[in-house]
C-alpha cells in the first residue's frame, strides 16, 4: 500500500485524477484545500486515515483505462481543455439550474425555506462565476498561452500588462476560494442533496444537477489550483528570469 499520509490532497489527485471521487464521497475537499496534508484532511473531517488510505489505494492500483495524465499535458492545451470542458459546462448548465432551483423554492419553500437560501447563493455564484470565466479567457489563459508559444519557439516572452502572472492567477485563486465555500455552504443546507421525501422530480433533478456542478467545480479548480497555475508561475520565471 502507498503511504500517502503526508502527501496534499493536490499532489494525489494530480498524480491520479480518479481519487477526486474518493475525496468527494469523504466530504474532503481536494480544489481549494488541495494544499493539506492527507493526514491534516482526515483529522479536520474526522475521517479514519488507514480507512481512506485503503481505498485511496484501491483505486490508485486498479490499471488505468484511457485515464487523462493532466499533469504531463503543455500548459496551453490543458488552458483549451478547462475553457472547452469546464467553461462551456458552467455556462450549459447555470441557467437550467436557476430555472430548476427557482421553481422548487416556489413550490415547497414554505415547507423547506432553505431552498431561497440556496437558490440566493447560487444566483450569486452564477452572477460571480460568469464574470470569473471571462477574465481567465480574456486575461489570464492568454497569458499563459503567450508563455507557451514562446517556450516552444525558443524566443523570449512579452511580460504581461498586468504585470507578473501571478497577479491574476492570485485573484482567481481568491475567487475559486469563494465559490468553495459557497458550495459547502450549498451542501450543508441541503444535506449533502438529500431530496425529502416530498420533493418532486424538479427537487431530484436540481439536487443531482447541483451535486454535479458542485464536483465539476471542483474538478475545475483542482485543474487550475494544483497544476495550471504553479507551472505557469515557474514557465514565467524561466522566460523571464
Amino acid at each position: 500500500m502507498e503511504n500517502n499520509v503526508n502527501s496534499t490532497i493536490g499532489e494525489i489527485v494530480t498524480n491520479d485524477f480518479r481519487t477526486a471521487s474518493v475525496f468527494t464521497e469523504y466530504g474532503i475537499d481536494f480544489c481549494c484545500g488541495g494544499n493539506k496534508t492527507l493526514q491534516k484532511a482526515c483529522e479536520e473531517k474526522s475521517v479514519n486515515v488507514s480507512e481512506l488510505q485503503e481505498k485511496l489505494n484501491q483505486v490508485i492500483q486498479t490499471p488505468k483505462a484511457n485515464n487523462l495524465d493532466f499533469n504531463s499535458w503543455d500548459l496551453d492545451l490543458l488552458a483549451d481543455y478547462i475553457e472547452k470542458t469546464y467553461h462551456r459546462y458552467i455556462r450549459e448548465k447555470t441557467p437550467v439550474l436557476l430555472q430548476y432551483l427557482e421553481k422548487i423554492k416556489e413550490v415547497h419553500g414554505a415547507h423547506h425555506p432553505e431552498l431561497f437560501k440556496i437558490y440566493d447563493l447560487f444566483s450569486h455564484s452564477a452572477m460571480d462565476l460568469g464574470m470569473h470565466l471571462q477574465k481567465e479567457e480574456r486575461i489570464l489563459f492568454p497569458m499563459i498561452r503567450h508563455f507557451a508559444e514562446s517556450k516552444n519557439s525558443g524566443q523570449g516572452a512579452e511580460p504581461g500588462h498586468c504585470g507578473t502572472i501571478e497577479n491574476p492567477i492570485s485573484v482567481m485563486k481568491d475567487e475559486h476560494g469563494t465559490e468553495g465555500a459557497r458550495f459547502e455552504k450549498i451542501s450543508e443546507l441541503s444535506h449533502g442533496y438529500t431530496v425529502p421525501p416530498d420533493g418532486c422530480n424538479t427537487y431530484r433533478a436540481a439536487y443531482t444537477l447541483l451535486a454535479e456542478f458542485e464536483q465539476k467545480l471542483h474538478e475545475h479548480i483542482h485543474l487550475e489550483n494544483n497544476i495550471l497555475f504553479p507551472k505557469s508561475i515557474k514557465l514565467e520565471q524561466s522566460l523571464c528570469s
